[in-house]
């Protein structure tokens, strides 16, 4: 671990970080136009970024229930982009990474972001749609939203790549299984999604620019299995695109230090810590501040090195 700490590849990303180092300044770095232009403009930064969670679910496997109440979910997307984040993810569907999730239909998912995700477009920062159907993310768009989060990454609804390429905006491409099973290389699953993945986005015409790759930590995937590719995450550089890592909370922290989705934040924090060691340029949580305070003291100690 400590020689992750110095690891030169890394440099001049953490180095970065410094031009944050006071919440009002990385609270204005995140304003941003629409679309691929916002994506393009955050990735600017040269800095980690951060995506914070907004689960707007009664059944989310760490908050579900919440932030059902608009008001609440409002005032928590508030308080994410004063503390830091550069993007606020909202997603109305549990995916429930380690199964039993409840499919909801686009009018419910829709009925739970109305009332959410203008308002929360209208903060100042990027806002990304959760969502795997090509409807809910057409409406999110017309809404604000400046990027498609899709757990499926383009594959399980057909018209969803259409949707990303005729609004121009952002996608995150999410390596995803039905069920994990011990026995496969995950590295090299994840690598054959990727591919599939970017092969349907250039048929519909989405601009490399626009995506974002995410390895999906615990979808489909054992706790042994999510570790590794934290560990190996510089095999999926070779496509060239940024990445993006969302261990906040998963299983697999509890598998090493046993404790509740509530009381992981040590784990999650040493996770993303890694992730960005290892060349991650995002990173997904439900802690913001916590997780903003580790990357800039990384990046403090990464300038001293």
């Amino acid at each position: 671990m400590l020689a992750l700490l110095t690891l030169p590849t890394q440099r001049p990303q953490i180095e970065a970080m410094t031009v944050a180092s006071h919440p009002a300044q990385m609270v204005d770095a995140g304003r941003h136009p629409h679309g691929t232009d916002a994506l393009a403009s955050l990735l600017a930064l040269r800095r980690p970024l951060v995506m914070g969670i907004l689960n707007v679910t009664p059944d989310s496997f760490s908050d579900g229930g919440a932030f059902l109440d608009p008001g609440a979910a409002i005032a928590h997307a508030e308080r994410m982009a004063a503390e830091g984040a550069d993007i606020i993810d909202i997603g109305a569907e549990s995916t429930r990474p380690y199964g039993n999730a409840k499919a909801v239909p686009a009018e419910e998912e829709l009925r739970r972001l109305a009332g959410v995700l203008p308002a929360v477009a209208r903060l100042g920062r990027a806002t990304s749609i959760d969502t795997m159907k090509a409807s809910v993310a057409a409406w999110a768009i017309e809404q604000g939203a400046a990027i498609v989060n899709d757990v499926w990454g383009l594959q399980r609804d057909a018209d969803m790549a259409g949707i990303v390429a005729r609004n121009r905006v952002g996608v995150i491409i999410m390596h995803n299984r039905a069920a994990a099973d011990p026995h496969i290389d995950i590295l090299d699953d994840i690598e054959a999604f990727f591919a599939r993945s970017l092969a349907v986005a250039g048929r519909a015409g989405v601009g490399r620019q626009a995506v974002i790759l995410d390895p999906g930590i615990g979808f489909g995937k054992t706790p042994e299995q999510s570790m590794m590719v934290i560990a190996k995450l510089k095999r999926f550089q070779k496509f060239d695109l940024p990445l993006l890592v969302g261990a906040s909370r998963k299983r697999f922290i509890e598998t090493v230090a046993p404790a509740p989705p509530d009381r992981r934040l040590g784990g999650s924090i040493a996770a993303h810590v890694v992730a960005v060691l290892n060349g991650a340029r995002l990173v997904r949580t439900h802690d913001v501040a916590e997780t903003v305070q580790a990357l800039r003291i990384l990046a403090a100690i990464g300038a001293r090195s």
